[in-house]
């Protein structure tokens, strides 16, 4: 499964997002203090929205969308208004025409 991930961090009133195809695994990493390091300032990360890709070129190009954004407003929609995640997944939908 291929999942574009964010989290949040209360501590540090900050997201993470990133992308993965095992959500279990990539937030164990998260959690382990020798092999993570943007996620190393706080112990407190929470799954704050998960996106389902139809494959790993299209949730690396989400991935690097929202990064891009540099908005917690913009994440903070996303959760809010699901139409824009759907917008986002055709815009970069690998069977575009």
């Amino acid at each position: 499964m291929n999942i574009v991930y964010i989290l949040f961090s209360e501590k540090l009133n900050k997201f993470y997002t990133g992308f993965t195809e095992n959500l279990q695994e990539r937030l164990l990493f998260h959690q382990n203090a020798e092999s993570r390091k943007f996620t190393y300032n706080a112990d407190d990360w929470s799954v704050f929205l998960t996106i389902e890709c139809v494959s790993k070129s299209q949730g690396l190009k989400i991935e690097a969308h929202i990064k891009s954004m540099k908005s917690q407003v913009y994440i903070r929609n996303l959760k809010l208004y699901p139409e824009m995640i759907e917008k986002l997944q055709k815009k970069y939908s690998d069977f575009q025409s």
